[in-house]
């Protein structure tokens, strides 16, 4: 069997992308390392997602969809799909002359796995000298919690997120979304592309290892300075000011960006509010702070006498707002559609579906069309037979 014609993909159709030609084996699960790997898809890679039998785990999660998942779509769009059991020898021995053709392997086993299943770094490496092998795990490779399992809003409860996210003395909050496994997932797309670039230098791989916890450290990165002699205090500086923030209006809710002298007099210009731009106790943003309790109020009574669409219609080219939207108005936003942003993706089961595409734009290499995610299983057998299941 030859991997590399097992790594192109049929459906892999358009125009070639920066990372075409490079393959790329996908044993992660959730979210951080497979959206990892669909980003590297997006700029041309072929990607084998390999999958234990059952599946990832993602599709067993809450959906309407009928026979699909809508999470796993989401994160697992342009990829081939093949279901093997590593802890069976035939299947393992697939996997291995897999991964001496691979130009990168990614995996979130926990510390310790990939070694009893004879695919942890030394391992692979020994065969294949030039593979890019990134581990994704939940605390890092080091440490007393190195062996636990990490999940995005547990990240966000040990971290701090979720008391940032609510208000001082009030509960913590969480931020749904999964904002931690997204960062991690650019993370890993990032790690993999650098390490991929010194290969060219030095003809070598490496070991890349991204962590939830050095994801959400790293999303923090403004937050978490504290010069010498300071208290451990971050409330400090947050808040930008007590203006900048969502406000309601008469339908709707409005979200309001005015640190700059530009934008806060622009604010108080177009809300009839043009005393509060010239009064010099609220000329700067740390003044504004301190007398949040006598500016908000007035916004707030102005902001009401409007919907939330007539003042980001009034305000948007010259204060930067928006609308708080659903989600689902991103499918149809003149934006969005203008950048391409939202692709239909044909799909066996589905008949086709709208999805995200090509966060990252490249003049010359724009990167080849998106398919849908592999359903469970759909390339085992071209997988295990080689060129001739074709």
């Amino acid at each position: 069997m030859t991997a590399r014609s097992l790594f192109s993909s049929a459906r892999r159709t358009g125009p070639a992308g920066p990372l075409s030609g490079v393959k790329v084996l996908d044993l992660s699960a959730y979210i951080a390392g497979p959206y990892g790997c669909t980003l590297l898809a997006d700029q041309g890679a072929d990607v084998i997602k390999v999958e234990p039998p059952g599946g990832d785990n993602l599709r067993q999660y809450p959906s309407t969809l009928q026979g699909e998942n809508r999470a796993f779509l989401g994160v697992n769009r342009s990829k081939q799909g093949a279901m093997l059991d590593l802890k069976n020898a035939e299947d393992r021995a697939v996997l291995l002359a897999l991964a001496d053709e691979a130009d990168v392997l990614v995996h979130n086993f926990r510390p310790g796995v990939p070694e009893r299943l004879g695919i942890d770094f030394d391992q692979l490496s020994a065969r294949n000298s030039r593979l890019i092998y990134c581990a994704v795990t939940g605390y890092g490779e080091e440490g007393p919690l190195r062996d636990r399992a990490g999940y995005d809003q547990v990240l966000q409860a040990m971290t701090g997120m979720c008391v940032l996210q609510g208000k001082p003395g009030c509960e913590p909050e969480l931020t749904y979304g999964s904002p931690v496994d997204y960062y991690a997932a650019a993370l890993v797309a990032a790690g993999v592309a650098s390490a991929l670039f010194e290969r060219e230098r030095s003809g070598r791989g490496q070991f890349v290892g991204v962590s939830l916890l050095r994801s959400a450290l790293t999303m923090q990165s403004a937050r978490l300075i504290c010069a010498q002699g300071e208290t451990l205090d971050i409330w400090r500086d947050m808040r930008s000011g007590g203006i900048t923030g969502l406000y309601p209006t008469a339908d709707g809710h409005i979200y309001l960006s005015a640190n700059t002298p530009r934008f806060w007099h622009a604010l108080c210009r177009l809300t009839c509010l043009a005393e509060l731009g010239d009064d010099p106790r609220y000329d700067s943003v740390k003044k504004r702070a301190e007398h949040a309790g006598e500016i908000v109020p007035r916004l707030k009574e102005v902001l009401m006498t409007r919907n939330a669409r007539e003042w980001e219609e009034l305000l948007a080219d010259q204060v930067p707002c928006s609308v708080a939207r659903p989600v689902e108005d991103m499918f149809d936003h003149p934006q969005v559609l203008a950048e391409e942003l939202i692709a239909p993706i044909a799909h066996d089961a589905l008949g086709s579906y709208r999805g995200v595409t090509r966060p990252i734009k490249y003049g010359r290499t724009p990167g080849p069309d998106p398919f849908a995610a592999p359903l469970l299983g759909q390339d085992t057998m071209r997988v295990k037979r080689g060129p001739a299941a074709d």
